[in-house]
């Protein structure tokens, strides 16, 4: 099949036989139906027609060498520099859709399994036939064009201790038997984010020990959501049905779930990696899935930065604060953000080199830059937008008062500077649902803890840096003197 639509991507959703609980209650099997997934279920399926729109089909697909077939972008295997802009663009083109509030478009684990499937030899050194197996599913994500989710997170229970070590030795997923069909796994992982994929990746979780009695938790497989077994338990829906009144959390409420893996059988097919701790901690690094994986982040953290640029400018011109020294500051400082990441990608791209895998991999010294310094400006980004919305943002009337009788009091006493009522409280409430909402709550906890723990991020890239070259200049300096 290769690059499907939109429209069969909907039916394919209806489809599958999944297990997803939310509010107490299991989803029924026209998901596309339900009022926590309709809006976000639609914004997929347009990302999808931008596939098999003619006007940009060049710059969202390429023809696989593989099946012959026209394919996404996103499964390119990058050979060239160019190869890196044909990749960027079609992530760019995806983000600007969601204006990067989309965290689990299908490019982003495209490109991590896209890294890993180049990298099968990794694999099969623990194993020939989990590097076969890596292969394959590569092939049938890609020639199939599925959507997929993942899950890395043990569950907060005892944060001090391993999974190994917890009251209850099944809280983690793990192991609970070997099968010559596979293994049965058992236990709950977080954070399984948009479950409305075709299939979930589980990843190991964080850093594994290497003692026997943590081989159990080190593994690594796929299984198409609808597998007996596996159930995803939602939290609350933001989403609204009013794209007047929540003009961003209507479409763009991916949702999150814990994962419940209820003796699950895992086909021998489907496993990329069991009972290896060393091999688990060292998987997105040895295969540079992280690179690959940030370089899609950055590029839509740009396409964020670039709205939240939009959406200030235009709340200082309606309301006519724009003169002010103090707001032009605060706009400052989110371009300087955004050609910071912009710089990022760019630069990692420009001294991309071959891995050892035979694929462009960008440099990831500027990317873990990017991926290290967003999560810490995010949040001033949206605080920011309350500053200069201030009140403005707790006084917006709703889509019923608009189509009411007071209608001719908000026109009158609603409008702006260098704006009409509607257009400024248009404006006002997509501020309010990014900065104010629990959506824009949740986008700011998302963005913070995106690639995991921000404190523990820092160390590893202090401890992974190069900083030798620069304290031997200081050397060299002490010793002229």
């Amino acid at each position: 099949m290769a690059v499907r639509s939109g429209s069969e991507y909907l039916r394919d959703l209806d489809r599958t036989k999944r297990e997803i609980w939310i509010g107490g209650r299991r989803v029924g099997q026209r998901i596309t139906d339900h009022p926590a997934f309709s809006g976000i279920a639609k914004s997929m399926a347009a990302l999808y027609d931008m596939q098999t729109d003619p006007g940009i089909a060049e710059e969202m697909t390429f023809i696989s060498p593989e099946s012959g077939e026209r394919t996404g972008m996103s499964f390119l295997r990058p050979r060239r520099k160019g190869d890196l802009e044909r990749r960027r663009r079609m992530i760019k083109r995806w983000a600007d859709y969601s204006s990067g509030f989309l965290g689990r478009t299908p490019d982003y684990l495209n490109s991590d399994i896209m890294a890993m499937a180049s990298a099968w030899k990794f694999f099969a050194q623990g194993g020939r036939e989990y590097g076969e197996n890596i292969k394959a599913f590569f092939a049938h994500v890609r020639d199939n064009d599925l959507l997929m989710t993942h899950t890395l997170i043990n569950p907060q229970a005892n944060r001090s201790l391993p999974a190994s070590s917890q009251d209850d030795p099944f809280l983690a997923a793990r192991i609970v038997e070997k099968r010559r069909d596979g293994v049965v796994v058992r236990g709950a992982r977080m954070l399984a984010t948009f479950p409305m994929a075709d299939e979930i990746i589980v990843f190991p979780s964080t850093v594994i020990k290497s003692g026997k009695e943590d081989m159990p938790y080190a593994m690594a497989f796929a299984l198409p959501v609808g597998t007996k077994g596996l159930k995803f338990l939602c939290r609350e829906s933001l989403s609204h049905p009013s794209r007047f009144d929540h003009p961003m959390s209507h479409s763009f409420d991916e949702q999150d779930a814990v994962v419940i893996f209820d003796d699950v059988l895992v086909p021998k097919e489907r496993i990329f990696l069991l009972e290896d701790p060393e091999r688990a901690n060292a998987l997105h690094e040895a295969t540079d899935a992280v690179v690959h994986m940030s370089h899609q982040v950055a590029v839509r953290d740009s396409s964020k930065t670039e709205f939240f640029l939009g959406l200030l400018s235009s709340i200082a011109e309606t309301i006519g604060i724009e003169q002010f020294q103090h707001v032009q500051e605060k706009i400052a400082k989110v371009i300087m953000v955004l050609e910071t990441m912009r710089s990022l990608v760019i630069a990692s791209e420009s001294e991309a080199r071959l891995n050892r895998w035979g694929v462009l991999t960008p440099e990831f010294r500027y990317l873990n830059v990017a991926r290290n310094i967003y999560p810490r400006l995010y949040p001033s980004i949206r605080e920011t937008v309350q500053q200069l919305g201030a009140s403005g943002l707790m006084s917006l009337p709703t889509e019923g008062d608009m189509q009411s009788d007071v209608r001719d009091y908000i026109d009158r006493y609603y409008v702006a500077r260098n704006a009409g009522a509607e257009e400024r409280i248009r404006l006002f409430r997509l501020a309010w649902d990014v900065a104010g909402s629990s959506f824009g709550s949740r986008q700011e906890l998302y963005e913070r803890f995106f690639f995991g723990d921000p404190v523990r991020m820092a160390g590893a890239l202090y401890n992974w840096y190069d900083k030798e070259p620069y304290k031997q200049r200081i050397r060299e300096m002490l010793h002229e003197w």
